[in-house]
């Protein structure tokens, strides 16, 4: 049977989702407690992958077993054998032809950025940090001017896998809840390091490095060298899947704070 889960993670202390030789990537522990209650070796799939000090309030994983449990057993049996950092949430049942990954509609990240003259301490290695004021409104028509279908390889890291550039932003918003900036982005896929890379840009455009029309020269030439340094990771939560209606599955998790 194949069963999918929802999972939250603090990416501090893991070197990202996918399976390292070292046994350090989050899917490797969820693999290993997903085995010891099936009795067999189980391999799962996600819906993306996410970089070392990344986090995610909503992951989504599919695997394939033999063994039949109680669904709640793929939910408290298997959190019984996890580290601190990982959770799963839920478990549920569902069709052959459900994948994970293959059939994800939309993707969404948040990135929570402290904007403060000192440093975090509480929220260290939770938020992005900036100590310079920053101007949400600039930054906010900056992300105007990503929206839509775009070849986004001034966004892109170097050793990004990704067949194509060209991304669909259906969502980029940034809101001020006090000493917070909390940026939101949609998407029908992401390249790798494009949030961090856009964040880091509208950082640059927040402190008046550069007006919101500087994302339309990134955009035209295509040049990753002309856009601002890759932001710091801390900050940056997967945080919405969205399926197709007939899967019936929920698109976020529990809240990033704060909402």
């Amino acid at each position: 049977m194949r069963i999918a889960i929802g999972i939250e993670y603090d990416g501090r202390g893991f070197c990202g989702w996918q399976s390292q030789p070292s046994g350090c990537g989050v899917q490797d522990f969820i693999e290993k407690a997903i085995s010891e209650i099936a009795g067999e070796a189980v391999s799962v799939t996600a819906a993306g992958r996410t970089d070392t000090g990344v986090h995610a309030s909503y992951q989504v994983a599919h695997f394939d077993v033999s063994a039949e449990r109680p669904i709640t057993a793929w939910v408290r049996g298997v959190n019984t054998f996890l580290p601190d950092g990982i959770a799963v949430n839920w478990a549920n049942e569902m069709p052959e032809d459900f994948h994970a990954r293959f059939a994800v509609e939309e993707r969404g990240y948040r990135y929570v950025l402290l904007n403060h003259a000192t440093r975090p301490g509480l929220m260290s290695g939770k938020v992005g940090w900036h100590h310079r004021p920053l101007d949400e409104q600039f930054m906010q028509k900056a992300c105007d001017r990503l929206l839509g279908r775009h070849d986004f390889s001034a966004f892109r890291a170097a050793e990004c896998q990704a067949k194509s550039p060209e991304k669909e932003l259906r969502l980029a918003k940034v809101k001020r809840k006090g000493d917070f900036l909390v940026c939101e982005f949609r998407a029908d896929g992401f390249l790798h390091h494009m949030v961090r890379n856009i964040v880091g840009c509208l950082v640059h455009v927040g402190t008046g490095q550069a007006g919101p029309e500087w994302i339309d020269e990134l955009l035209l030439h295509k040049d990753r060298t002309r856009s601002a340094p890759t932001f710091m990771p801390d900050g940056l939560y997967l945080s919405y899947i969205r399926y197709p209606s007939r899967f019936d599955l929920p698109e976020t998790g529990r809240f990033v704070w704060p909402e």
